[in-house]
């Protein structure tokens, strides 16, 4: 027999974790000493122990392991649980890639520009949100094209909202796609508001729910007169991480106080991996 310090050095565990085995009934000592408390294990025991080892370090959890060693699972089951097992870990493993990859990616652009950017890209889930929204068409994308159709729209949409009893529950989200003629680009000035889908009485103004998606998302301080830097670094960041785009960027106003050039916008554009 041996004395649980005897036991755990054998096996190659704490003391502390055969006592907690003991407790929830994964690995009870061979016999306990009435007279002085201390547990005693048999050498026999080691093969249960190690197996319980093996099976923690698969990443089952002491319930899970309890279960299979006392049979209470089958082989087919067992093997379900392997292969859910390999999945969760092959999940793990293709995240530790990419991160790695981006960290390989900010190592090459500190050598490259000699400090750290201070423009951070970062890959999230954008939920759902609904906004009221007005429409307007520009000739491109170029900011000097945007900026004189995008801040009318603004300037005519809060007094709409206000006029109509609609008040906004959060930012300006600002988007645009291509004209359906391909002759100039729709621009949507709208604000995040909690009312139903559809028209704002005759203002003009329409509710309209816009998805989730999965967004890389770079935050632009300045006036938006100035956000191609951002929008580059963005697009250069894509291309060194593996991602593609698969829309168009949402801009969304996180402060706009009147000077502008302290204005902060999260540009947020949909992308896949690549």
């Amino acid at each position: 027999m041996f004395t649980i310090g005897d036991f755990a050095r054998y096996g190659r565990v704490s003391p502390r974790m055969l006592r907690h085995y003991d407790a929830i009934g994964l690995l009870r000592p061979d016999r306990t000493d009435l007279a002085t408390g201390y547990r005693l294990y048999g050498a026999a025991q080691l093969a249960r122990l190690n197996r319980i080892i093996a099976l923690k370090d698969l990443g089952f959890t002491l319930q899970q392991v309890g279960a299979v060693l006392d049979e209470q699972v089958g082989p087919e089951e067992l093997r379900g649980m392997l292969r859910l097992r390999r999945a969760e870990l092959a999940e793990a493993a293709a995240a530790a890639t990419a991160r790695l990859a981006r960290v390989e990616a900010r190592l090459r652009s500190i050598e490259s520009e000699g400090h750290m950017p201070a423009d951070d890209v970062v890959i999230k889930t954008v939920p759902a949100v609904r906004v009221a929204e007005l429409t307007g068409t520009a000739a491109s994308y170029q900011p000097e094209d945007i900026g004189p159709v995008i801040g009318p729209l603004y300037e005519r949409l809060f007094p709409l909202l206000e006029g109509a009893g609609v008040r906004p529950t959060g930012p300006g989200i600002a988007r645009y796609e291509d004209e359906p003629g391909g002759d100039g680009i729709v621009v949507h000035a709208g604000v995040t508001v909690s009312g139903p889908v559809g028209a704002v009485g005759d203002t003009g103004v329409r509710v309209v729910e816009l998805p989730a998606f999965e967004a890389a998302a770079i935050v632009h301080r300045g006036a938006m007169d100035d956000v191609l830097p951002a929008a580059h670094t963005l697009a250069r960041w894509l291309e060194a991480n593996g991602y593609r785009s698969t829309g168009y960027a949402r801009e969304v106003n996180l402060e706009c106080p009147p000077d502008r050039e302290q204005w902060v916008t999260e540009l947020q554009e949909p992308v896949a991996k690549a």
